[in-house]
Parts: C-alpha cells; sequence; structure tokens
C-alpha cells in the first residue's frame, strides 16, 4: 500500500474513533480528548494531501488548524475548570441546568 493510501486509511481510523468518542463517552474531559483525536485525524489527512501533491499547501493548513485547536483547547479547559467547581462533577449527565 502506498503511503499515502495508508495516512488517509490511518486518518479515517482516527476519526472514527474520535467520532465513537464523542457519542459513548460521557465524562466532559474524556469528550474533549476525543474531539482532539478527530482534529488530529484531519490534521493528519491535509499532511498526507500535501505529501501526495508535493507542495506545502497541506503542512500551512495544518499549521492554521492546530493554531485554531490550540486557541479551543485553551479556553475548553477554563471552562472546564469553572463546570468542575459548579457542579462538582465533569459528568455530562450529572444535572442538567436548563433554564428558559
Amino acid at each position: 500500500m502506498a503511503r499515502y493510501e495508508f495516512l488517509l486509511a490511518l486518518s479515517a481510523v482516527l476519526f472514527a474513533l474520535g467520532l465513537a468518542g464523542v457519542m459513548v463517552r460521557r465524562n466532559v474531559l474524556a469528550v474533549m480528548m476525543s474531539l482532539e483525536l478527530l482534529m488530529n485525524a484531519v490534521v493528519l489527512s491535509f499532511v498526507a494531501g500535501a505529501a501526495r501533491t508535493q507542495t506545502l499547501h497541506g503542512a500551512a493548513m495544518a499549521f492554521f488548524v492546530y493554531v485554531a485547536v490550540t486557541c479551543e483547547v485553551a479556553l475548553a479547559m477554563a471552562l472546564l475548570v469553572l463546570l468542575a467547581r459548579r457542579r462538582g462533577s465533569l459528568d455530562l449527565g450529572a444535572k442538567p441546568e436548563l433554564k428558559g
């Protein structure tokens, strides 16, 4: 199997694992880790495309995706700390607080 097809297959497997983790997990921290796995799968597909076309377009896109993901993680961790202090738990279904 060529390197490009292997990288795309690995990317698809990582994406499927991340998607399954998002749908199955109930802990917010585990869901965040699964979302990171999804983003890494997308970045890997960008890098595979860059390797196939012999250009830097995919690598540049991967860089910008990592910058956006880093900002997202910084905000999400702050929200997780706030959620843990308020609820006392990181379980998604522990105490639904829907007020209308």
